[in-house]
């Protein structure tokens, strides 16, 4: 019994050195063997609640890349869950989708939870209007304060996938 144990130990010290290793490649920038290379992502700018609009606030020197946004009507908005980043959150696997226990525990990556290992949320929001650093916008779910990452423009003919299929729980649900 004790040689298990004395192998488990062995193993898990093995396990720890190439952890450490690897933490140490990726602090370089580099990719470590079968690891993805450590990423850097600042935020462009913070949600402000406005009732039902929101206001996102970018950083002012960013405010010529909004140049062309209000020739569409609706654009992706990408924002961090600030207010789940808790270890604990962060290893949520799986969920009741919607927080309904009704629905079947489900991972995290077939559900739009914010509880996930990285807490990246993802709105389509209608735009409202565009003003200098400014853009409001209606149907965005962040709360006050959420990081912003990143906005893209809504294209009807490659963000609307007509053929798309969902799991029943999807369509119980559904709000129309």
């Amino acid at each position: 019994m004790w040689q298990i144990l004395l192998a488990v130990f062995i193993t898990g010290l093995a396990v720890i050195g190439m952890t450490v290793a690897d933490n140490s490649e990726a602090a370089e920038g580099k990719a470590a063997v079968g690891a993805a290379p450590a990423i850097q992502i600042n935020p462009i700018g913070l949600v402000k609640r406005q009732g039902d609009r929101a206001l996102i606030d970018l950083r002012p020197e960013l405010a010529p890349a909004l140049d062309g946004i209000a020739g569409f009507s609706h654009v992706w908005v990408f924002y961090w869950f600030h207010g789940n980043d808790r270890p604990e959150e962060r290893a949520t696997l799986k969920v009741h989708p919607r927080r309904n226990p009704a629905n079947p525990l489900t991972g995290v990556f077939a559900t739009r939870s914010p509880m996930r290992p990285n807490l990246i949320g993802l709105s389509a929001c209608r735009i409202v209007g565009v003003k200098n650093n400014i853009l409001e916008v209606e149907g965005l779910d962040a709360l006050e304060g959420s990081p912003v990452l990143d906005l893209k423009p809504y294209i009807p003919s490659s963000d609307s996938l007509p053929e798309a299929r969902v799991p029943d729980w999807v369509k119980k649900n559904e709000k129309r």
